[in-house]
């Protein structure tokens, strides 16, 4: 059975460091100003990457997670989000068999092989000439499962240098696809989580972009990257579909009864099939701009799906929620960075904190809907004070819901994914989620905020119960 062929590379490195995004944003961006269609991937819970990718290629940056998802969603999702594409790029995570703990599930390599996708290897070659051989011959032969097509030669030195290390490699029998001289005109700068997102500094980000799009079309065989890709053989599953997977959540609960009774406001008689955008349809505000730019986009997809009508908003410029919001989803970002911006906010802040409907708020989130936020006011729907920390909370979570919410429901096994430098308190008394060491998340019936990351095409059954309980647990704002 082939369902979709679409041409592949897995862009990987030995670890992190080693100037994997920028050659593989600069790859896309490069493959786009040819002409064609570049599906952009990334392996890994990371949402900074996929903005750069999206930046290069005018699609949606896609993440591939195992442990999110289930590994038996990754080829689906990745088919789902190809569509129409004419090649796909996958920046990898980490180094090419870093995975979630001590083993290699949720790796670079794992995500390869469940894609059957050729491998190229971007190694940093300063400071080093024959051991390039030695790295690479390691990497190449660790696993024979994988596919290496492939090294992208990184930080070269010199002519000389590069002449050296095309004659080492010669002995390995892997193909050098390109090297790469050393470069400041593509550095992206860092701050405490990672890179700056594409989305806060988007001039500076589109002439980085231009630069890794020169650098690596003056120094890659982009023909040669491409017939590699095309070697890449017909998956053999289906492209997931946000309609059916919210099709699939028929038999879950709704969960309803955290809601209480159903204001006047809305029909008493609601359809119990979510979908279908006419009248019983909902809006959904989704925070969005410079402070809030981290989701994945199947979320909205899903949300889509069940009824819902997605419309943006932004915490630092907008003084009211969209016309006839009945659900707010917050998710991930740099509040910190802006807390004094969104605390001048007030006419929104204060319409969030009087908003009747159910509220969906991750990271981020939980920070603007706190009473406070480094000492500066925010939304105080969360009984909590939140405020930047010098430790860095980082990690995979298999979470169990240990309460009812508007989302969840007790007992049910969660994975999701921690990244910040934040700090609330006090802590929940009655946490959401418990997990192996840790405790989190505030749920009060109509609001869930916790610091745990999920995607929700690992668990449809998110979207369909939000979208159910905007339609009967909200009144329409204004």
């Amino acid at each position: 059975m082939v369902i979709g062929h679409v041409p592949r590379v897995v862009i990987a490195a030995p670890a992190s460091g080693t100037g994997k995004t920028t050659v593989a944003t600069g790859l896309m961006a490069a493959l786009t100003r040819r002409g064609l269609a570049v599906s952009p991937h990334k392996v890994g819970p990371d949402y900074i990457d996929p903005g750069y990718h999206a930046l290069a290629t005018g699609r949606p940056g896609r993440n591939l997670d195992p442990w999110l998802t289930g590994e038996d969603l990754v080829a689906p999702l990745f088919l789902h989000g190809a569509a129409g594409a004419d090649i796909a790029v996958v920046e990898g995570v980490m180094g090419l068999y870093d995975g979630a703990g001590s083993g290699e599930f949720a790796s670079t390599a794992h995500v390869a092989r469940l894609l059957e996708a050729p491998v190229v290897l971007v190694v940093d070659a300063a400071r080093q000439s024959r051991s390039v051989a030695a790295l690479v011959h390691g990497f190449a032969s660790y696993d024979t499962r994988l596919r290496f097509g492939g090294v992208i030669l990184n930080r070269v030195g010199s002519e000389r240098h590069e002449n050296l290390l095309r004659e080492v490699l010669a002995e390995s029998g892997v193909p050098v696809l390109g090297a790469i001289r050393r470069s400041d005109a593509v550095a992206t700068p860092s701050r405490h989580l990672g890179l700056v997102p594409a989305a806060e500094r988007r001039a500076p980000a589109g002439e980085a972009m231009e630069a890794a799009e020169a650098l690596v079309a003056a120094s890659c065989d982009l023909e040669a990257i491409v017939r590699l890709a095309r070697t890449a053989p017909p998956l053999t599953v289906h492209p997931w579909d946000p309609a059916s997977a919210i099709d699939s959540t028929a038999g879950v609960p709704d969960l309803a009864a955290v809601l209480g009774p159903a204001p006047d406001a809305v029909p008493a008689a609601v359809p119990a099939d979510v979908r279908g955008a006419g009248p019983d349809g909902v809006t959904v505000a989704v925070a969005a701009g410079r402070a809030f730019t981290f989701g994945y986009a199947e979320q909205a997809e899903l949300l889509s799906a069940a009824g819902a009508e997605i419309v943006t908003f932004d915490p630092l410029t907008d003084e009211t929620l969209p016309a006839g919001t009945r659900g707010i989803v917050i998710g991930g970002g740099f509040p910190e960075v802006y807390a004094a911006d969104l605390a001048a906010n007030e006419p929104l802040r204060k319409e969030i904190a009087a908003f009747a409907g159910p509220i969906a708020a991750e990271c981020a989130g939980l920070l603007y809907l706190a009473r406070s936020l480094d000492g500066l006011p925010m939304c105080g729907v969360v009984a909590a004070e939140a405020e930047m920390t010098g430790t860095l909370t980082l990690g995979y979570r298999d979470a169990v819901a240990v309460r009812d919410s508007v989302l969840t429901g007790s007992g049910e096994r969660y994975r999701g994914h921690e990244f910040h430098r934040t700090a609330v308190r006090p802590a929940p008394d009655r946490p959401l989620f418990r997990w192996r060491g840790g405790a989190d998340g505030f749920a009060d019936g109509r609001v869930t905020a916790s610091y745990l990351h999920l995607h929700w095409a690992g668990a449809p059954h998110l979207a369909a119960r939000f979208a159910r309980a905007c339609r009967r647990g909200a009144v329409p704002s204004r």
